[in-house]
């Protein structure tokens, strides 16, 4: 074999992703970052000459998680006679840097949330054993700069990155040490890449950030002008042809303007779907998290966004067992979900995050106490998924169909509420929106029966 026909030879990468969305669309765009490497994606770390772990520190004991791959990778390591690179990416690397490299020493690079961008220089020094194993600079704007402008779609639906970091400084919550402050893309570059996606057949676009809704991003340079929202943003990637539908997660109640509200309205694109963290229903235990928000201007939030768009979902995040918190506390969480009614909602045992100020407050509630809460609000909780999900019988909603379903003659997708639908249909579907009759629901999904399809635009 000569040179020419080694260098094509592709290498194989595995990118095992953990926690949130942005992780998610970070590792695709480490995909886009090492294609022009020569790495190409492989099932399995076993067929891997690169292995990335995309980690996350939100859920509780995921240092412990990334320990326990990491053991299990070496020996595949060893298996491959030391041929196999191991980096660890995300927020366990940044929170952890060099310590990885001490606990584990067959990692060979950790780089943070912002680095990612480096990996080609950083696989590079590996390779020659000199230089740095470890990046975890703050450098939002120079890792977007950086990035590829064209991506590869992987399907009709994409995340599309616009804010990262965060300013907020939850006392639960390690986001702002991992991720940095609060840094907007600007409207050029967010459109260069949507329109990319919108080319390669890619119709419903999810708006990423750690705060989402903290969107201001620089104008136009046709327009210029004051940075704009999110709100001017989704109105602006709507009109972009191809693009049929429109999502934005995680948002805050703090930054829940007026036009933002107002485009759920105006906005036919925008999805009837939006999730709001709220965490708790309790005053007191907000104010103790720095939400920065009380429950009562929560509900006027989610009036308001109801006035906007009748009819639309809402979905949200909730906390038990907070440090302090009281059987009244956890009441009026209980409280505030029987009012507001969720079609869906993620509900956690609060677990201290050494370094948050969380962490060192008094008054930590017992284990079975935080257990029991969390059984009764997550029962709550399903009762409500599960009316909304039998309120969608006999309705005929559009459905993006995004691939095939688990049954032979079977595709599934998702509802513009974010609900998973299967049913009966061609794969010749897929990339479309249906028309699809629901005759059937359960906790998790819908089941219905296809009507008609709208073709793809150009």
């Amino acid at each position: 074999m000569n040179s020419t026909d080694t260098a094509k030879t592709p290498k194989g990468l595995f990118i095992r992703t953990y926690g949130c969305q942005m992780n998610v669309y970070d590792s695709e765009r480490m995909r886009d970052v090492l294609r022009p490497l020569g790495y190409a994606p492989v099932d399995g770390p076993e067929h891997a000459d690169l292995v990335v772990v995309n980690t996350c520190h939100i859920r509780e004991k995921a240092t412990e998680k990334v320990y326990s791959e990491l053991g299990q990778l070496k020996k595949l390591k060893e298996a491959s006679g030391g041929r196999m690179t191991i980096a660890v990416a995300g927020c366990v690397a940044q929170a952890e840097g060099e310590e990885l490299i001490r606990r584990q020493p067959a990692v060979d690079l950790v780089l943070g949330p912002q680095a990612y961008h480096k990996l080609p220089e950083m696989i590079a020094r590996a390779s020659r054993a000199v230089g740095d194993r470890l990046e975890t600079e703050f450098d939002t704007l120079e890792k977007f700069d950086a990035l590829p402008k064209a991506r590869n779609a992987d399907g009709p639906a994409a995340f599309l990155s616009v804010q990262e970091g965060c300013d907020k400084f939850c006392t639960f919550c390690v986001v702002p040490y991992t991720r940095g402050a609060e840094l907007s893309r600007s409207v050029d570059d967010i459109t260069v890449e949507a329109r990319s996606l919108a080319a390669q057949g890619v119709r419903e676009i999810s708006l990423l950030g750690q705060n989402v809704n903290a969107f201001h991003g620089a104008a136009p340079a046709i327009e210029g002008g004051p940075d704009w929202t999110l709100g001017q943003l989704c109105r602006h990637i709507a009109k972009i042809g191809g693009i049929d539908r429109i999502r934005y997660t995680t948002s805050h109640p703090r930054d829940m303007d007026d036009d933002l509200i107002a485009a759920h309205g105006d906005t036919p694109a925008m999805m009837p779907f939006l999730h709001l963290p709220v965490q708790s229903g309790s005053d007191r235990i907000l104010k103790a998290m720095n939400r920065g928000h009380t429950a009562g201007e929560f509900h006027e939030i989610v009036a308001k966004v109801r006035d906007a768009r009748p009819g639309i979902a809402l979905a949200s995040d909730f906390i038990v067992g907070f440090p302090g918190e009281t059987d009244l506390d956890f009441e009026a969480t209980m409280e505030l979900v029987r009012r507001t009614g969720f079609a869906i909602a993620y509900s956690f045992k609060y677990s201290q995050r050494p370094g948050t100020p969380a962490a060192e407050m008094f008054g930590q509630v017992p284990e079975d106490v935080k257990d029991a809460r969390l059984q009764a609000l997550q029962a709550l909780l399903r009762d409500q998924q599960t009316a909304f999900n039998a309120d969608q019988i006999g309705q005929t909603l559009d459905i993006l169909v995004t691939g095939k379903g688990r049954m032979a003659g079977q595709v599934h997708g998702r509802s513009p509420y974010m609900q998973a639908v299967h049913f009966d249909g061609p794969p010749d579907l897929i990339g479309q929106i249906a028309s699809v009759r629901i005759i059937g629901s359960s906790l998790n999904s819908l089941t219905g029966e296809f009507i008609t399809a709208r073709e793809a635009a150009a």
